[in-house]
């Protein structure tokens, strides 16, 4: 029986104009009243997370920042920091790429130090709490992650830049214009796992839904995993299901529907 539904947001319960989708309200009452409890798995910032589901905020599980930081009804139930010289370093090398953005991710606000409005606008898309800065390594703050942006693909115009670390940190491609820097064990996966363990869940009861490479630890976890039709190739590959409809189409909650509720 589920007793866990995990979900990433962009580009998986999310359509591509960022609106989740009416009937999901209706469902997750449903998903309530059966006892199954509701997460949501994403790189975006907590404060983010709460505001975007606030209706159901009290009785909603978030993994905020790519797994960094777990929340349940409003105590920590985990904060996986990252080593603040490394940052630094990190932000020093970002800064020598033209044309991208940087977001220092920490527990209490998002730090920019672009006032560049393109750039400012799409920070805002997953950031609701953000602070300006001159210089980002100034921020006296708990470090989660670094995010850096690029307007046209970052695997192909970031991560290059940063491959050499992964093998000292959590290198990841979270999205078509998004790269993240991270504590090497930091990923959804390990903080569904530190869930598994704080909660009582076992593998078999959780499902989960996803379509980018910051999902993929998280995939091989859950024991009902279900990769978006839209989802990256490699997500697809280590997912046991792939959804009949992609984000466009509503596929996380006709899934759900489909499996917890026929």
């Amino acid at each position: 029986m589920i007793k866990l539904i995990v979900t990433d947001l962009d580009g998986t319960l999310l359509d591509s104009n960022k609106n989740i989708h009416p009937g999901f309200w209706a469902l997750h009452k449903k998903m309530t009243d059966k006892g199954i409890l509701f997460s949501v798995a994403s790189g975006r910032q907590l404060f983010n997370l709460e505001e975007t589901f606030y209706p159901i905020a009290h009785n909603t599980l978030f993994i905020a920042e790519n797994g960094t930081y777990v929340s349940f009804r409003g105590r920590d139930l985990h904060v996986n920091p990252m080593d603040f010289n490394a940052t630094i370093e990190f932000i020093k090398i970002a800064r020598k790429i033209i044309g991208i953005g940087l977001v220092l991710c920490c527990k209490n606000a998002a730090y920019i130090e672009s006032r560049d409005q393109r750039f400012v606008a799409e920070v805002n898309k997953y950031y609701s709490k953000v602070v300006f800065l001159d210089d980002l390594t100034q921020a006296n703050d708990t470090v989660l992650k670094l995010a850096l942006f690029d307007f046209a693909d970052a695997e192909i115009n970031i991560y290059p830049h940063f491959r050499q670390f992964e093998n000292q940190y959590k290198v990841v491609v979270s999205g078509r214009q998004w790269m993240d820097i991270s504590h090497i064990s930091a990923n959804k996966g390990s903080a569904l796992e530190k869930i598994q363990k704080e909660l009582g869940f076992n593998r078999d009861e959780i499902m989960a839904f996803g379509d980018f490479l910051n999902d993929y630890e998280m995939m091989e976890l859950a024991g009902y995993s279900f990769a978006m039709k839209n989802a990256h190739p490699e997500i697809i590959k280590v997912s046991r299901f792939v959804t009949e409809y992609d984000n466009d189409n509503n596929g996380v909650v006709e899934t759900i529907e489909k499996v917890c509720f026929t």
